[in-house]
């Protein structure tokens, strides 16, 4: 009865029922009362009328709550309807909710005791003026300063107000208002910013307020960043706010003023001025915060505000840098003022915490960054590059003196702040990512569970900064590390958190000194390192550092490959490290092993002088123990790590034999097993059996995966017994899945006997993808693999059929290319009836199979073409429904696997005879699914190649002999395919596109032919449509532009292969794999 009483509003509404309608909304009753008052507050706020009795709400509630629900009401009208409503409606409104803001404001008891109520007044007036402001409104700011003159309370609330407009209009408007609107409310508030200006003067030289004085200096801030420059320099408000500074309860807001002032950058007009304003701040902030003060120290121990406080400064700093350094640095007597400046903010540098650090991080990255560039691009002069490598400098006298002068002289004032941020750098050195061992919350030693992702992006930008400070002085960064480094020696400094920033410091600038002092510098810091080793008791202790030589001798293999003792003092200690039991260790070591031997490996299987055969044969001899501790996991990347040397052998009879060698404790047991399979075949269902086999695999694969071709005597050995255990496998599988129903394939065994047959094939497909392309090889592997896996494939039920299946055999397609051809059908006949069933039901099951059944049909669209032609018609359109199904499908690689896979099939029909028939019968169907994807925001992605299929299409219809439309059905005939074409898209899009007129429809598509040949007019001319059609809004269009953003990544990697050190030694492609 009550709700009824509510939801009739053709007369005043019933406030206090209103009232216990919301009281019970938010109240702890129970969820039954919750829901129906729910229901009943929804009812009201969709009905149309409801904002009619608002202000008869407003005015007769005490409840807080049934206020803001009023509001909400009124907002949504703002928002959706304000401009529908009659001149007198909003005439009204305008002037009631300015009433109650000026009448609850007057006074300061109301003002506190209002203060949610008052602030979301504000904020429905700013809706408001959004809409009426300026055309309906004219007088708005000139009645608002007059208002604010009449009393402090109420100035205080229109700061409030005046800074909501500021903010809506220059920082949250995107999205929210047309350019236009934007446009003219910001020439709005431009020109009537002298009132407001002078208000803002007026409060700070008269009140006494500290409220109003808060608010008007936050209103100011928010106003800064906008406003003409002249209200700033050319009156007396910078000396205000300087002025306020020293006080405590305005430092902050003053502070934040300063680097709005601070940031702004147009030109030398005002450099005198800020000269003055840097120069008097860095006489006021020595007095509150002395110089030998230790900022991070203040810090940890501040209150909130004291640290808002250096964290403003920071801000300050950096911006006031970023803009203006230039300006201080021109004058003998600023130079002073500045080099404070840099102090302070190396010393807010060492605060702990990471919002502070990214700050100055920043800034520090684009110090040096610049003064490195400025010496760089100095050296164009010939006599100069040769000592770019260094960037040592004493050439530069030979330049035209000029300029070799003025950035020495740079070089020089900056030398003592630079050494100071080397140190800093080396200080809070972020962790890389192949550090697997950190100190846990409870300080243990532990193996590291997660990447984080903030520490990746921080050691980037650090390690670049470190690498820019190297090159600017390679000897005081030398001297510092090994500074650092004696006093972990001699445990005046030693701590685990010192010693690896010092060793990730050190590995991050590998490369970017000259090779002879890098060596030098080596030398001592693994001596130094092997050193601390043996000396340091306590195994966490011994973990650290064993972590710290091995992330460091990993960075530096143009070291290794040199110093051949080195090298084998370190790979010993590697496997020294392997038997460490320690969390973390025994990957690491294994880990860098690998990776050391990836760009030394013709080290070790030559005789080096002293020695009496090959490292890698000695190695071989200790095999079984150096492996004896690894884990599975371990000990195959191990298998890689030797395969990898055995691969450098020149020699076959000598790469044979340590191939041998190498599989000996494998071969053995697969030897056993099948010997004992041979007796029983039970033996073989055995679950600890199966993981051997499985372990087996494994490492087959990854000795595989290094040495390619070199392991065909290997493969040769066990592929005929594989195949046997393939094929049992997979029955056993099937007699499990059929008898134990659909949960069966979820069972331990299963999933362990499917581990063997995907190792089968992982192991089968490395070796095939990895071998040269020699014939024989696919001759002696393909065909007896036809019916134990294809056959299989097919015969299986679908839950036990592997997808590698279907990646194997489109690496195969891709190796052996058109020899394959003969195969193709039988291939087909197993593989892509049974599976498009699988995968077409949905676009969820199955997930793997999609991505490989895609990836198989490319291979073939791409190498055995000619198969596909003789497919019949039911089986070609099979493709293309596939095809299209692909693309259709929302994730993104699938997606993009069937566009690729189109492309292929539009370039092989182009070019065959039966071009005329596949594109009448498929052109039209293409055009429509294209059109409908690059249409769908869920496919941004895709832009690009939706964009070449479109262009192909476009260029064909020129190329074609025979019509595209079919005479029995269209009743007229075209002169052409290019009008028929024409007629068509333009049909298709206009009723795709109500919105748009014919007109900009026709436009659209004429564009389209007008720019087939050209595909950056044509792509541009795409991107105008999809945003003229509405149908992708202004927000994130990136994925549009995708292929720019690529070109730009380009770019960037270009300079920083240009500047020794930036790319890591692990990413270069180093063909000097050592000579």
């Amino acid at each position: 009865m009550a709700a009824e009483k509510l939801r009739d509003l053709s007369q005043p509404i019933d406030v206090s029922l209103l009232d216990a309608t919301v009281a019970a909304f938010y109240g702890t009753g129970s969820k039954e009362e919750r829901a129906a008052a729910d229901h009943i507050l929804r009812d009201l706020q969709n009905n149309p009328d409801m904002w009619l009795q608002v202000v008869h709400i407003l005015s007769s509630t005490q409840s807080l709550n049934t206020k803001f629900f009023a509001l909400q009401v009124l907002e949504g009208v703002i928002k959706y309807r304000w401009n529908a409503l009659p001149v007198e409606q909003r005439d009204g409104m305008k002037n009631y909710i300015s009433e109650v803001i000026v009448k609850l404001s007057s006074d300061e008891a109301s003002l506190r005791r209002e203060r949610l109520y008052i602030s979301k007044l504000n904020i429905i007036l700013v809706q408001i003026l959004k809409h009426e402001w300026p055309a309906r409104w004219r007088s708005f700011i000139p009645d608002l300063v007059a208002a604010a003159k009449t009393s402090e309370t109420i100035c205080e609330n229109c700061m409030a107000i005046l800074k909501l407009l500021s903010e809506e209009v220059f920082d949250f408007s995107r999205g929210e208002m047309t350019q236009q609107k934007i446009k003219e409310l910001k020439q709005s508030l431009n020109s009537e910013f002298q009132l407001i200006h002078e208000l803002c003067l007026y409060v700070l030289s008269v009140s006494h307020r500290t409220e109003l004085i808060r608010a008007t200096l936050a209103t100011l801030h928010a106003f800064l960043s906008w406003i003409p420059l002249g209200y700033i320099f050319e009156s007396t408000l910078l000396e205000i706010l300087l002025k306020f500074f020293p006080l405590p309860s305005y430092r902050n807001l003053t502070l934040q003023c300063l680097t709005e002032v601070a940031a702004l950058n147009f030109g030398d007009f005002y450099n005198e001025q800020y000269i003055k304003m840097y120069t008097i701040f860095m006489g006021q902030l020595q007095s509150v915060l002395p110089p030998n003060t230790s900022i991070p120290e203040a810090y940890a121990n501040g209150s909130n505000e004291e640290q808002a406080f250096i964290q403003n400064l920071a801000l300050f700093f950096t911006s006031f840098f970023k803009s203006h350094i230039r300006v201080l640095e021109s004058s003998q007597e600023n130079i002073g003022a500045l080099l404070v400046g840099l102090e302070y903010l190396i010393n807010i540098s060492y605060v702990d915490d990471t919002e502070v650090f990214k700050v100055c991080l920043d800034y520090w990255n684009s110090l040096v960054l610049e003064l490195f560039e400025a010496a760089h691009h100095n050296l164009d002069n010939p006599a100069m590059t040769t000592n770019m490598m260094g960037l040592q400098m004493p050439l530069l006298s030979g330049m035209n003196d000029g300029l070799g002068a003025q950035l020495m002289q740079r070089r020089q004032l900056y030398s003592g702040p630079m050494s100071k941020l080397r140190l800093l750098m080396i200080s809070r050195m972020a962790k890389p990512e192949e550090v697997l061992i950190v100190e846990d919350e409870n300080g243990n030693i532990v193996r590291e569970t997660m990447k984080d992702n903030d520490v990746l992006v921080q050691y980037k930008i650090m390690r670049e900064t470190l690498i820019y400070l190297s090159h600017l002085d390679h000897d005081d960064t030398e001297k510092q590390m090994l500074k650092k480094l004696s006093n972990q020696l001699n445990g005046e400094d030693w701590s685990w958190n010192n010693l690896n920033t010092l060793c990730w410091a050190i590995g991050s600038i590998s490369g970017s000194m000259v090779e002879e002092q890098e060596n030098r510098f080596l030398v001592m810091v693994i001596r130094d390192l092997l050193n601390l080793c043996e000396i340091t008791k306590g195994k966490d202790n011994k973990a650290v550092i064993a972590s710290n030589i091995m992330y460091v001798v990993g960075q530096y293999p143009r070291f290794l490959r040199a110093h051949w003792k080195f090298l084998k003092t370190v790979v010993n200690k590697l496997f020294e490290f392997m038997h460490e039991t320690h969390p973390g260790v025994q990957d690491m070591a294994c880990d860098t092993f690998l990776k050391i031997v990836q760009k030394c490996k013709r080290k070790f299987v030559v005789v080096q002088v002293g020695e009496n055969e090959p490292f890698v044969s000695e190695l071989l001899t200790t095999l079984p123990t150096t492996i004896a501790d690894l884990e599975p996991h371990q000990i195959h990347t191990f298998y890689e790590s030797v395969g990898q040397m055995i691969q450098a052998e020149p020699d076959p009879q000598k790469r044979d034999e340590y191939l041998q060698r190498l599989m000996e404790l494998p071969n053995q047991r697969w030897n056993e097993i099948i010997g004992q399979a041979r007796q029983s075949v039970d033996y073989l269902k055995d679950q600890d059996v199966i993981r051997a086999v499985l372990n087996i695999l494994q490492t087959n694969t990854s000795a595989a995966s290094s040495l390619g071709t070199y392991f065909l005597p290997q493969i040769s050995l066990i592929f005929l017994d594989m195949l046997n255990v393939y094929r049992m496998y997979s029955e056993l599988i099937s007699t499990s899945i059929a008898q134990g129903g659909p949960y069966a394939s979820r069972t331990s065994i299963v999933k362990l006997l499917r581990s063997v047959k995907r190792e089968t094939l992982k192991l089968i497909e490395t070796f095939l993808d990895k071998a040269e392309d020699q014939s024989h090889i696919g001759k002696q592997f393909v065909p007896p693999m036809m019916d134990p896996v294809l056959g299989d494939y097919a015969r299986n039920v679908p839950d036990a059929r592997e997808s590698e299946v279907l990646s194997l055999f489109a690496t195969i397609i891709n190796k052996y290319k058109g020899a394959m051809i003969e195969d193709v059908p039988r291939i087909f006949e197993a593989a892509f009836q049974c599976t498009l069933e699988m995968i077409t039901k949905n676009f969820e099951d199955y997930p793997e199979h999609r991505l490989k059944f895609f990836s198989l049909l490319r291979a073939i669209a791409t190498h055995c073409f000619a198969a596909l032609i003789r497919l019949s018609s039911e089986q070609l359109k099979l493709v293309m429904d596939s095809i299209i199904w692909a693309f259709r499908h929302t994730e993104r690689n699938i997606a993009e696997t069937g566009l690729n896979l189109l492309l292929a099939m539009l370039k092989n029909f182009q070019n065959s005879e039966f071009a005329n028939q596949f594109y009448r019968t498929y052109y039209l169907t293409i055009e429509q699914e294209i059109f409908a994807v690059l249409t769908d925001t869920f496919h941004k992605p895709g832009f690009k190649l939706h964009v070449l299929v479109l262009q192909h299409l476009f260029c064909m219809v020129v190329m074609l002999s025979e019509p595209l439309w079919d005479a029995s059905t269209v009743p007229c005939s075209y002169p052409n395919n290019v009008e028929f074409v024409r007629e068509y898209t333009i049909k298709l899009l206009s009723t795709s596109f109500p919105n748009m007129t014919a007109a900009e429809v026709t436009q659209f598509v004429s564009g389209l032919f007008d720019s087939t040949n050209d595909l950056p007019t044509f792509k541009n001319h795409i991107r105008d449509f999809l945003v003229q059609s509405k149908e992708f809004s202004a927000q994130d269009n990136k994925d549009l532009y995708a292929e720019e953003a690529a070109a730009q990544r380009e770019r960037e990697r270009q300079r920083m292969r240009s500047i020794p050190g930036l790319i890591a030694p692990n990413e270069i492609q180093d063909e000097m794999v050592d000579s």
